[in-house]
């Protein structure tokens, strides 16, 4: 990526991948300060950076090389912190509960394009990617010449500045958003302290 930088070349990355392997053998070869120099040294870097997941996007292993100006996923890959196995294991202790996992992890290219966390959602041809490699690659790398197009024309002050903006802004939620996802939640347990009856007084003592 430095020598990238150096000669000005554009950086794409291309991220499928389960997450960082949890064993020893990987901690002792610094696995976990590889992906931590990764998160310093990319958002310095001043050439565009355009990020796609391609098919898994797990945990720390996607995050090193996912960040970038845009961040963009095929349509049917998945972006999360964890894999929905992991997750059922730990809050569920059953594996078996995978998909009530996925429903909340919210990874897919709709739920988190929804959620501003992903730029773009690239289509896919009938039946997946792995159907149709000719036109996935074709889809591909539209998205990345347009998105090339549009960045370039970014002053880099501009452009390092608006990553670094992008990136902060990643879990920040306004009062008023808050509020307003919890409006209907907030009304039935209104109701609900409506519907208990009042307590009745006590009978005064002789």
């Amino acid at each position: 990526m430095k020598f990238a930088e150096k000669f000005g070349i554009p950086i794409v990355t291309l991220i499928d991948t389960p997450g960082a392997y949890p064993g020893i053998g990987a901690e002792e070869r610094g696995q976990a300060q590889a992906i931590a120099v990764n998160l310093m040294e990319m958002p310095r870097l001043k050439v565009p950076i355009i990020c796609i997941v391609i098919g898994e996007g797990g945990s720390g292993g996607a995050l090193g090389i996912g960040v970038g100006d845009r961040l963009a996923m095929l349509e049917f890959s998945y972006y999360s912190v964890i894999s929905p196995e992991g997750c059922a294991a730990i809050l569920w202790r059953d594996g078996s509960k995978a998909a009530q996992a996925a429903e909340a992890l919210k990874l897919t290219s709709k739920d988190l394009t929804k959620l501003k966390l992903m730029d773009a959602a690239i289509s896919e041809p009938l039946g997946g990617a792995h159907r149709n490699i000719h036109d996935t690659v074709y889809n591909v790398e539209k998205y990345i010449v347009k998105t090339l197009r549009d960045l370039k024309r970014t002053k880099l002050d501009n452009l390092l500045d608006n990553r670094y903006k992008r990136i902060r802004s990643i879990g920040t939620v306004s009062t008023e958003t808050i509020r307003a996802r919890t409006q209907d939640s907030r009304d039935r347990i209104k109701e609900v302290i409506k519907s208990i009856p009042a307590k009745k007084p006590l009978p005064a003592e002789v």
